[in-house]
Order: C-alpha cells, then sequence, then structure tokens
C-alpha cells in the first residue's frame, strides 16, 4: 500500500471519529425543572398597642436670656473715688451691695448749705407767726370789722403764706441734696451677675454715662418655639406667683450626656416666628448660675423638653411604626392589615392614635421592602406553612431517540 492511499484511509477514519462524536452529544437527554417556584409568608416580629392616658413630650429649641439686663449708669456727676473688689466681669453682687463710690465732698457741702437754709427759713416762720400775734391783738383792741380782704392784710397773713412757702422750699432743697449724697454711692439694683466693666477708680463720669452691665443672677429665660399647633397641650400660669408646664433643658455641645436643668413655662408670647412661623414661649430657670448644677451660659442653643399635658385615652405608638400616609402594619390572623390612623398628636417618640388602632393589636415593626394588603406574614415561633407547588425534575430526550 503505497503513501498516497494510507494518507486516505487515515483521514477517513478521522472524520467518522469526529461525526460519531457529535452525533453523541447532539442526542444527550437535557434536565428541565417544572413547578420551582415555592410560596413563602413572609417573617415578621410584632407588638401589642397600648392604650392610656400619656403625657406627650413636647421639644423646642431656644437660646438663654437674662430676666433682668441693665446697663448701669450714674444719676450725678463726679470723679469715682472707689471701686468694689466684686465689680469686676464675672463677679457676683448682692442687692444694695456698693459698686461705685462717685466722690462726696461737694454734695455733702450742698447738703448742709441746704440744711442751714431751712434752718434760716424755719426761724423766719417762728418771727412771723409772732409778729402775727401782734397784729391780731392789735386788730382786737380796736374793736372794728373791716372786709376779708382788709383783715387779711392786717392779719399778716400773705407774709405768714409767704414765709411758708420758703421753708417748704428749702425743706425740698435739702431733701434733693440728700438724695444726690445719696446718688453718689452706686449700688446693686438686685442680685446681679457682672458682664461688663467700663469704669474704674479716677473715671469722670456725668449722668447717663455706661458703667458696666448686670443681668439678674436669680432667674433666666430661654426663649424658646413650638409649633403653634401644639400649644393646646401646654400649660402656661394664669396669674403671677404660678408655673406652667415642668420643662428640662439640655446643652448638647457643653453638659455631659443625660445631664439638665429644670425649669418651667412662665409665659407665651403674643407673636409668631419670623421665618419659621411658630409661636414663641419663655421658659424660666431659677437659680441659673448655681454652683452645685450645670450653669446657664447667656445666648447658649438649648434643646427643651416640655411636658404636656394629660390626653385624653389614646394608642402610643413609637414614631419608627408609622408608615407612609399615617398608616399603621397590623396583623390581622396571619394577614397584613395597613390601616389609616387618626393622629391626636405627635412628639419626638410616639405617635398618640385616637381612632384606627385597638388595645391588643399587633403591630408589625419589621421593615418590609414591599407591602400589600393581605400579604401572609409568620412569626419566628410558627411554622412554615407548606406551598401547594412542588419542584419537579423531568428527562427529555429528543425526538429522534424516540422513534
Amino acid at each position: 500500500m503505497n503513501r498516497t492511499t494510507t494518507l486516505l484511509l487515515s483521514l477517513l477514519i478521522l472524520a467518522a471519529a469526529l461525526g460519531i462524536t457529535y452525533l453523541i452529544f447532539s442526542t444527550e437527554p437535557e434536565a428541565t425543572r417544572e413547578g420551582a417556584t415555592k410560596k413563602t409568608a413572609m417573617l415578621v416580629d410584632v407588638q401589642p398597642a397600648q392604650s392610656g392616658a400619656f403625657q406627650p413630650n413636647i421639644i423646642a429649641t431656644g437660646t438663654v436670656q437674662p430676666a433682668q439686663d441693665i446697663m448701669l449708669s450714674p444719676r450725678v456727676q463726679g470723679q469715682i473715688v472707689r471701686r468694689s473688689p466684686a465689680f469686676v466681669p464675672g463677679g457676683f453682687v448682692k442687692k444694695g451691695q456698693l459698686l461705685l463710690q462717685i466722690d462726696p465732698a461737694d454734695y455733702q457741702n450742698a447738703l448742709q448749705l441746704r440744711e442751714s437754709e431751712l434752718a434760716q427759713a424755719k426761724a423766719d416762720l417762728r418771727i412771723e407767726q409772732g409778729q402775727q400775734n401782734v397784729a391780731r391783738q392789735d386788730y382786737e383792741l380796736l374793736g372794728d370789722t373791716l372786709p376779708a380782704a382788709r383783715e387779711a392784710l392786717v392779719l399778716r397773713q400773705p407774709q405768714l403764706q409767704a414765709v411758708q412757702a420758703r421753708v417748704k422750699a428749702a425743706e425740698t432743697a435739702v431733701e434733693q441734696a440728700r438724695l444726690n449724697l445719696e446718688r453718689s454711692s452706686i449700688r446693686a439694683p438686685f442680685d446681679a451677675h457682672i458682664l461688663t466693666r467700663m469704669a474704674n477708680v479716677g473715671s469722670q463720669v456725668a449722668p447717663g454715662d455706661r458703667l458696666g452691665r448686670l443681668v439678674g443672677s436669680d432667674r433666666y429665660w430661654v426663649m424658646a418655639t413650638v409649633p403653634a399647633s401644639k400649644l393646646r397641650w401646654l400649660d402656661f400660669p394664669q396669674r403671677e406667683g404660678q408655673r406652667g408646664s415642668k420643662v428640662k433643658l439640655y446643652d448638647r455641645s457643653a453638659w455631659p450626656e443625660g445631664h439638665y436643668r429644670e425649669g418651667y413655662l412662665y409665659k407665651l408670647m403674643g407673636t409668631l416666628e419670623g421665618q419659621t412661623r411658630m409661636a414663641r414661649v419663655i421658659v424660666a430657670v431659677p437659680e441659673p448660675l448655681a454652683p452645685d448644677q450645670e450653669q446657664l451660659m447667656i445666648g447658649a442653643f438649648l434643646d427643651a423638653h416640655i411636658q404636656g399635658e394629660v390626653l385624653p385615652p389614646t394608642v402610643r405608638l413609637n414614631r419608627d411604626y408609622l408608615r407612609e400616609d399615617e398608616t399603621v402594619w397590623v396583623m390581622d390572623g396571619d394577614s397584613l392589615d395597613i390601616r389609616k390612623v387618626d393622629i391626636l398628636l405627635q412628639d419626638a417618640d410616639y405617635a398618640y392614635i385616637q381612632e384606627g388602632l385597638s388595645p391588643g393589636d399587633r403591630i408589625v415593626t419589621t421593615n418590609l421592602s414591599t407591602v400589600t394588603q393581605g400579604a401572609k406574614l409568620r412569626l419566628e415561633d410558627q411554622p412554615q406553612p407548606v406551598s401547594d407547588s412542588t419542584e419537579a425534575v423531568s428527562q427529555h430526550a429528543p425526538q429522534s431517540q424516540l422513534q
């Protein structure tokens, strides 16, 4: 057998092998799935709805301001000759405590001068009274009756009235001189905290000059804003001396976690805040600078937690479980019930629902990606329901093998 014949025979055998291999792979049976879908109920957590007469905790924000704030000024002029060591920025003074002393010499001299003038006027009054008695005796000796106008002249009544007027003027001048002397001693008008000082020993001052800024230390105010819709749940005092709703104040930037100061609602201001259109309220804080508590700083921004009035019986629900469009997910039997609710009030943590929920309703607390009314639900301790559809695998051979 020559080389050409051998090559042709080899190629023929190779082609036959390739054809057989292709036939085997192209006619292999295929596995397919039928009805592989299995329906399951969604696993959820629930908690029972609770009802009662709750007190909402209404959150507001505000800034600290002094209840009393004055710029101290003198009422007389002169040179300051003495200053109290307490009259320094950051110092504390009691009501009536001496802060500055204006040189009193001029005012002491003026008082002595006015007192001498008063003494002279009183002496003139006594002399005139004596002359009037003499005139009355002479008039009685005449035994005659004169018209009332001439009788007053004879009895020196105009002279007496003039001297009495001078006495009153002298008394007023003495009182004014005494006031000026007292005003040369500048004292604290109330228990105060000194913020600034603008005068010292040697300063020449006059009425209206600024000596320093004082704020009352017995009470501060927090000017806060709250939604106008929540005002009806807040209690404001009706008379002086009463206290309104309790308030807890937090300074997140300065005080340790959980530390707060207590205050109370003092007044409702009659205007709305310009941009936010929220109602403005005043929270009073007694003893804001007490050393054994967190101290308030003027201008600080605080969170105010206001304890509202007791609500009528409602269902209280965590705001995290309030769904879109004021709905709540309820597990009714083994199905999902999407309920529309009527919300009486919302505070920082809860929604208070007056209609739509009943005590004991099982509130779904699990967040679900897709929800539909009537969707099947199950709890963790419930068995998995069996689905009607099962998974099947069958072998299908090509039609060519069946023939």
